[in-house]
């Protein structure tokens, strides 16, 4: 008898079609979150569970009674939607696809960057909205960003293919993060680390956020470091939502202390606050940071590596616990 997969919301033709090739899968085809009933179900009717973001596994679902499922084989790199601990103590492996997304999400770091400093959301509304007057000197002028300062909460894999990026269009990097940093990550670049996250908000222009989600990091970026930001800096957020406060980010564009915001994900996804959604200065995409083609076709390549080797009894590749 094939092992059973549920995977938890629709993915690429190429990646369902070589799990379904070998191995009894049924796929979620309305493709929207799963209710807890369902998750809990799942848990005690397949051999292998392929969830998402979107999917809240916790101790209660991980533990129930007549649990059948051995492996939780994330599709993303990030994990805090699953209790590793809960999973550690109950024998389920966990696994994840940390390498696939990371170009992805920073290119698309580098486009919000781009279109808050050259008002480029504002100036494409203008244009469709049939309001726009024609060339003028002075018209919906932006900001270059050569010679400006990247600072980049996190210096991770993301945060170092973001400086690179950034380190092209002439800008200045400076991070920080918790420990020190391999040279060798940084190779073709200049790179400063910085002290503390205060001293890192004062200094730079832009401001992008690369770490993790989590309880550790809810709230990194608050009121109080928005208050050390200049008044011109521009805050982007491709990691998690909630790692920023939402209501103090809406604060401090109200109040004028940051010059703008350039957003990819959100704190309770997947809604957007009204005061975000009708700020000018404020660039909303809906969670897009690993959306191409090539990335989610990896992502996923990546999953059923970790499925097929757990279930040959190999080595399993990208095993957290």
């Amino acid at each position: 008898m094939k092992p059973r997969i549920l995977l938890t919301r629709r993915l690429t033709d190429k990646v369902q079609k070589r799990l379904c090739a070998r191995f009894d899968v049924v796929t979620n085809d309305a493709d929207m979150p799963l209710s807890r009933d369902a998750l809990v179900e799942a848990m005690t009717a397949f051999d292998v569970l392929c969830p998402t973001i979107t999917d809240r596994i916790d101790a209660a679902v991980i533990g129930v009674p007549g649990r059948r499922v051995r492996l939780i084989a994330n599709f993303g790199a990030g994990t805090e939607h699953i209790d590793l601990h809960a999973a550690a103590s109950e024998g389920v492996v966990v696994t994840n696809t940390p390498d696939a997304l990371t170009g992805a999400t920073a290119e698309l770091a580098l486009t919000l960057m781009l279109m808050a400093a050259r008002r480029a959301g504002e100036g494409e509304r203008e244009a469709r909205a049939g309001r726009w007057a024609g060339w003028a000197p002075t018209h919906m002028l932006g900001q270059t960003l050569c010679g400006k300062t990247l600072g980049l909460i996190g210096f991770g894999r993301i945060g170092r293919a973001v400086a690179r990026l950034a380190h092209a269009l002439g800008m200045h990097i400076v991070y920080y993060c918790r420990g020190s940093v391999d040279p060798s990550g940084i190779a073709g670049f200049s790179a400063t680390q910085i002290g503390s996250l205060a001293e890192l908000a004062a200094c730079a222009d832009v401001l992008s956020v690369h770490v993790p989600g989590g309880t550790e990091t809810r709230h990194l970026v608050d009121r109080a470091l928005f208050e050390k930001m200049k008044p011109g800096a521009i805050l982007v957020n491709t990691s998690r939502g909630p790692v920023v406060d939402e209501q103090a980010l809406i604060a401090a564009l109200h109040d004028g202390r940051i010059g703008g915001a350039a957003l990819d994900v959100y704190e309770h996804e997947p809604a957007i606050p009204l005061a975000l959604r009708q700020r000018e200065n404020v660039v909303i995409l809906p969670h897009l940071g690993s959306a191409t083609i090539e990335t989610r076709d990896a992502m996923g390549m990546q999953m059923a590596d970790n499925v097929e080797c757990f279930l040959a009894g190999e080595r399993v590749p990208n095993r957290l616990v």
